[in-house]
């Protein structure tokens, strides 16, 4: 019995000295909040094309046949124009292959509906849209720029380093303005917003435009911004 008293008042002293410890803790002081940006606008390198064709009709094994046929002339091309080149310059994919019935107003199915899609996207974007103006089995659908890998954290790395600067600049500066010799780090937090990945273009069969094989699809790059942001707080000191 005098042992298990011993141990519960040597855990509940143990306790007590923690509490008491803790509340000694001085509170931060002369602690300031700052934040700081940067930005960088760099233009697109990434070209985004979906070639699709959507056909319609009663026999569901001719219809997908003829999907098929499309497609399948489409990626040939699509794949003698790939070879030899260097990684990421141009890049084949094929992209959704369905059929699904077609109902009537009275909801009896009346026929079926498919779909197929080619994706071409990478950095030679000449290459691309030649190729695009090529083939003839499948229709433009969509096209979209965003930045490539490559660029997105190359650019990164760059505006990170200017939004640290700039942080470290204010500090500076804050501290100088109120008679403090320096500053410590207390906390930091690292912000990057970029532009959005390789978009996922969608298609859309009424604007599906046509391109003669003997001219390349009108593409023109854009710029895309990227941001970063540097919040935290510093300790002032003297």
């Amino acid at each position: 019995m005098s042992s298990t008293r011993s141990v519960s008042l040597g855990l509940a002293l143990a306790a007590l000295a923690a509490v008491s410890s803790a509340q000694t803790v001085p509170e931060p002081k002369n602690v300031v909040s700052l934040a700081a940006a940067a930005s960088l606008q760099v233009p697109q390198d990434w070209l985004t094309v979906v070639l699709a064709t959507t056909r319609e009709g009663n026999d569901a094994v001719a219809l997908q046949a003829q999907l098929k046929l499309a497609l399948d002339t489409a990626l040939a091309e699509a794949r003698r124009a790939a070879r030899g080149t260097a990684p990421q310059e141009l890049e084949v994919q094929t992209g959704s292959f369905s059929l699904n019935p077609r109902y009537g107003r009275d909801g009896r199915m009346s026929g079926w509906s498919g779909r197929a899609e080619l994706q071409l996207q990478g950095r030679d974007t000449a290459a691309i849209a030649q190729l695009a103006g090529r083939i003839q089995t499948l229709t433009v659908a969509s096209t979209g720029f965003s930045l490539s890998r490559e660029a997105r954290e190359k650019i990164e790395s760059q505006v990170v380093a200017e939004a640290i600067g700039r942080f470290r600049a204010r500090a500076d500066e804050v501290s100088r303005q109120f008679g403090f010799a320096g500053w410590t780090l207390r906390e930091v937090n690292v912000q990057t917003e970029l532009p959005l990945g390789q978009p996922q273009p969608r298609m859309r069969v009424a604007s599906a435009m046509a391109v003669s094989a003997d001219e390349a699809l009108p593409v023109e790059a854009g710029k895309a911004t990227v941001s970063v942001t540097v919040a935290g707080s510093v300790a002032l000191s003297r």
